[in-house]
């Protein structure tokens, strides 16, 4: 498995997995104006040819937020969730992020679990953040260690 900088050309496959994973995914236009800016990093995690999952993180000085994690459905519990995280943590680490934040849905466990593993820490509730269904947000950050 490779972990690359998102393109263009990764949309498709992109869109396929935001659609399975959310109620209320992004559009395509959304990911392709996040890709055009500068300050915005998006990965994939690929296997040949394959892309098995995404995230990204919009970068303002010295702060980052996580847009989105997400893992095709067939590839989930295979640690692909974790790697792409930890890259990203390393990329934004290196331009000069000191924390960064997220918001999840409160149910969502496995991903608090994850991102609590990797060293992310409570914040707040956001209530009724989510919608379709109506959920609320749990907020995050990581504060690097320097």
């Amino acid at each position: 498995m490779t972990i690359r900088e998102m393109t263009f050309e990764d949309l498709d496959q992109v869109m396929i997995i935001e659609r399975e994973n959310f109620s209320v995914p992004w559009t395509e236009e959304g990911f392709f104006t996040y890709l055009l800016r500068m300050d915005a990093l998006f990965l994939v995690a690929e296997e040949a040819d394959r892309v098995l999952g995404y995230c990204g993180v919009i970068m303002a000085a010295d702060e980052g937020d996580i847009t989105n994690v997400s893992v095709k459905k067939d590839c989930q519990g295979r640690g692909i969730g974790s790697a792409l995280v930890t890259e990203l943590i390393q990329r934004t680490g290196q331009a000069g992020i000191n924390t960064l934040f997220l918001e999840v849905r409160a149910g969502n466990r496995t991903a608090l679990s994850l991102y609590e593993k990797m060293g992310f820490e409570h914040m707040g509730i956001r209530k009724g953040y989510y919608t379709n269904p109506t959920e609320d947000a749990v907020t995050m950050n990581r504060k690097y260690s320097r």
